[in-house]
């Protein structure tokens, strides 16, 4: 399993987006870590597990039929 050592001033939704693609998968970031929920703004050299996540598909991503 990936981990990832955090910089002083991480937050969940910038790992998120900038470790796995995009702040959709905070979600699975925090079940990943459920002993940081507590934290906002992370202090330097806290490893925390990265959870696989799925890249949406082209046809996954709700597209109006008008725009397909």
């Amino acid at each position: 399993m990936k981990r990832y050592v955090t910089v002083q001033g991480d937050t969940w939704d910038a790992i998120a987006y900038r470790e796995l693609g995009g702040t959709r998968h905070t979600g699975a970031l925090m079940a990943a870590n459920r002993a940081c929920h507590g934290v906002v703004f992370f202090p330097a050299g806290v490893e925390l597990t990265m959870p696989e996540v799925k890249e949406a598909k082209r046809e996954d991503i709700t597209i109006p039929p008008w725009k397909r």
